[in-house]
């Protein structure tokens, strides 16, 4: 399976005198290598935290739910990677990107419901906005290249 073919920038090396080099990249042989997938499970773990919080009565209703949407986010970034078609991982792409909608959905549900702080949400759903960014943009840079797998 050829995996390694997507990029990410590393930092920025720099000389002995402290001035910026040429930009390094690093292939990609994992999608724990991924950012967005990072970005995900970090998702996932405020999730959790967020509802142990919640009552008792939300326990098999909203806070399922809300936890199954976030594990759903990095599962599918990972499946999608793993797919030999780039068409695929697209396609698995457009599924984490719906995930963080229905977590973002259940999280205003959640604001409403009085179970959730103003700076937790604020933080999670900035989370969930940047989240939403870089898959969009990975998206769409997938696209730009038609010749790889």
């Amino acid at each position: 399976m050829v995996c390694g073919s997507w990029f990410v920038e590393r930092n920025k090396a720099q000389d002995k005198q402290g001035r910026e080099m040429n930009d390094t990249k690093k292939q990609i042989l994992s999608y724990k290598d991924l950012k967005i997938w990072n970005m995900g499970i970090d998702i996932v773990n405020k999730t959790y935290i967020l509802t142990d919080q919640f009552p008792s009565v939300e326990r098999y209703s909203l806070s399922a739910q809300m936890r199954r949407a976030a594990v759903s986010i990095p599962s599918n970034i990972a499946e999608g990677f793993m797919r030999y078609h780039k068409k695929e991982y697209i396609q698995f792409l457009y599924i984490a990107l719906g995930s963080t909608a229905e977590l973002e959905t259940q999280l205003y549900i959640s604001k409403k419901r009085k179970y959730v702080k103003e700076n937790i949400f604020s933080n999670l759903q900035e989370d969930l906005d940047y989240e939403k960014r870089m898959m969009i943009n990975l998206i769409k840079g997938l696209r730009k290249y038609k010749n790889e797998r």
